[in-house]
């Protein structure tokens, strides 16, 4: 099991008092020594917290894949085409929203996403697509030629009902599984914390975990280093 560490909100801390610290580079460097497989950011249009700077330089610095989450909007596009990380990730996005608030709906724009996944491809960009977890979301991500998907677990990490839980996670087992025996590499995230992750790491067809809130709010008291190397211990006992 493969361990994505978002260190979005280590900028989000920065950004609260407007200084050049906690530095969201310094945090992706911990992150590496603890164990991460890659780093994840978002380059929010807004810019609210990670900025084009912390990007740039996380690229030049760490030795691991950085998969940088975006939207299709044209001038981050742009911007990630001429940076050429490793991988890209395609997520919804809303200026209002207090964090991403569910998966990209390739119903609603299949041809501006094909579009851009094509042009992230041909650039070398390996791409995932960050989706509910639905059969004909898997079925429209197979016919952008992305390679790989992100099934979110935000519903599935907000149930407060037993039931409903058991429900969420059946329902991500089962599109797992699917998304699998069509050729894609799975990964999971969102709202993933150090109490409910055992339930999703132990589905065999998730390669792959992007955590990030959790991990940064533990590691205001355990710091970074020893934040990461729990989130892994608890990931890596369920494979």
């Amino acid at each position: 099991m493969r361990l994505g560490v978002n260190v979005d909100h280590v900028a989000t801390l920065r950004q609260a008092r407007g200084t050049l610290y906690p530095d969201p580079v310094v945090a992706a460097m911990l992150a590496e020594y603890g164990g991460a497989n890659s780093i994840v950011v978002h380059l929010r249009e807004d810019r609210r917290h990670i900025r084009e700077r912390d990007v740039i330089l996380i690229k030049e610095i760490i030795k691991i894949p950085l998969n940088l989450e975006m939207s299709v909007n044209k001038d981050i596009v742009k911007f990630v085409l001429g940076l050429r990380p490793y991988q890209a990730t395609l997520v919804p996005e809303r200026r209002q929203e207090l964090t991403t608030e569910g998966g990209i709906d390739l119903r609603k724009d299949y041809s501006r996403i094909k579009k851009v996944v094509e042009e992230l491809k041909s650039c070398g960009v390996r791409v995932s697509l960050f989706i509910d977890p639905l059969k004909v979301q898997v079925d429209l991500a197979r016919k952008t030629a992305a390679d790989m998907v992100e099934l979110n677990t935000g519903r599935f990490s907000e149930e407060k009902n037993s039931a409903g839980r058991k429900r969420m996670r059946q329902r991500i087992k089962e599109v797992a599984h699917y998304a699998k025996t069509r050729g894609f590499f799975v990964a999971a995230g969102h709202g993933l914390d150090y109490e409910n992750v055992k339930e999703i790491a132990a589905l065999k067809d998730i390669e792959e975990l992007n955590i990030g809130h959790s991990i940064v709010s533990r590691a205001v008291f355990v710091g970074m280093v020893g934040a990461v190397e729990e989130m892994l211990g608890l990931i890596s006992s369920e494979k």
